[in-house]
């Protein structure tokens, strides 16, 4: 899959909705490829109370689920359309998930793709000697 269809996959999903006054989901989507092929997407939830979570964290649990770990590439996207970088949270959570994700391409802003090491340039599971 390239990344333009992955990127839609991601914005199909948001829908930036306030179900109160404390919570906000949708305004990010995310989707992830994995090794195999799969597709798995994730939406953002915005709390008042900082409880929330990134549209890549659930689309990282959507991809658990499912028995898989290893991502070939993955975007998040706000409702219109535009990469949004994952922020360090996500960063390290894909990181954690398998050492080949390091070699995981993403997209950080429309149309600058970059490999998930390459943001994580000292990384402290590689740099204090830690193996997975």
């Amino acid at each position: 899959m390239n990344f333009k269809e992955l990127k839609k996959i991601a914005t199909a999903v948001t829908s930036p909705t306030e179900l109160n006054d404390f919570i906000q989901y949708g305004s990010v989507g995310a989707a992830i490829e994995t090794i195999n092929g799969n597709i798995y997407t994730g939406i953002s939830i915005d709390t008042a109370c900082s409880m929330g979570f990134c549209a890549e964290h659930a689309a990282v649990a959507d991809m658990l689920k499912n028995g898989e770990y290893q991502i070939k590439a993955f975007v998040a996207v706000d409702s219109e359309g535009n990469a949004v970088p994952p922020c360090g949270r996500c960063r390290e959570l894909i990181s954690q998930l398998s050492k080949e994700n390091l070699e995981a391409t993403v997209e950080v802003e429309n149309n600058t793709f970059v490999l998930l090491k390459e943001i994580l340039p000292y990384d402290w599971k590689t740099n204090r000697g830690r193996e997975w």
